[in-house]
């Protein structure tokens, strides 16, 4: 397992959305949905939607959030798995409150201070990130995997429960079987069945991935459960910290 690099990634995601205000004329980072909006646009194109990414990455680690039922305080989790037994090898929780309102497709503001506060308390480096969320799959290209992606410069995916955008059809039954999830004319991600006859998962590329090696990787770490076990892992985890915060 590889060591985690010197240096905060909460530290590299406030300058990088202090430096992408500032291109939009603001001093501190987003105070408005204008503002946030204009943060993701300056940042979307630094999105490497190309990758191809690892085809076979050592570790891959889960992020999740959990909300308490008043709103104001979150947990968020990273669960560091080894991609080959699937057995998690580290993690790191950080608790607060959400940095930003509740906005659909504004989600990351929220959530990516306490996310990124736990990648930094890890102490292995994962090779790639899964998100609970979407990446390209966003109304403005921009989702959750995009930003983590972009300020750790990690490769990272989406995987979402349900679609943000976009029209669909169903996959066929068994497991493998996808079809592309189509928003204004653009592929913007898959519909996958990770499982025979279960609800399907939504993929995309959040960076440094191809969506092709996206849709393989959340096969791989979903052998039994509709959900990779990067999600129900971290989904695990930040559900007992809130609940001990509480």
């Amino acid at each position: 397992m590889s060591p985690k690099p010197s240096g905060s990634w909460q530290e590299a995601g406030q300058e990088a959305g202090q430096e992408a205000g500032q291109e939009a004329g603001q001093e501190a980072g987003p105070r408005s949905v204008a503002e946030a909006v204009a943060v993701q646009e300056e940042l979307r194109p630094l999105v490497d939607l190309v990758g191809p990414g690892p085809a076979a990455p050592a570790t891959v680690a889960g992020l999740d959030v959990a909300y308490a039922k008043s709103g104001d305080l979150l947990a968020a989790a990273v669960t560091v798995l080894d991609a080959r037994t699937l057995a998690v090898v580290d993690s790191a929780v950080s608790v607060g409150r959400p940095a930003f309102g509740y906005v659909p497709g504004l989600f990351a503001f929220r959530e990516l201070p306490a996310l990124l506060a736990a990648l930094d308390r890890l102490t292995t480096l994962p090779t790639l990130l899964v998100c609970d969320g979407h990446g390209l799959a966003h109304p403005r290209r921009f989702g959750l995997a995009c930003h983590l992606g972009v300020v750790t410069g990690l490769p990272a995916i989406g995987v979402g429960k349900t679609p943000l955008v976009g029209e669909w059809v169903p996959p066929p039954a068994e497991r493998g079987a996808w079809s592309p999830l189509r928003d204004g004319g653009d592929v913007v991600g898959r519909v996958l069945r990770t499982q025979a006859g279960v609800k399907p998962v939504f993929v995309s590329v959040g960076h440094r991935m191809s969506l092709a090696n996206a849709t393989a990787q959340v096969l791989a770490l979903a052998p039994r459960y509709r959900l990779p076990e990067t999600t129900r892992t971290a989904d695990r985890l930040c559900r007992d910290a809130l609940a001990a915060a509480v």
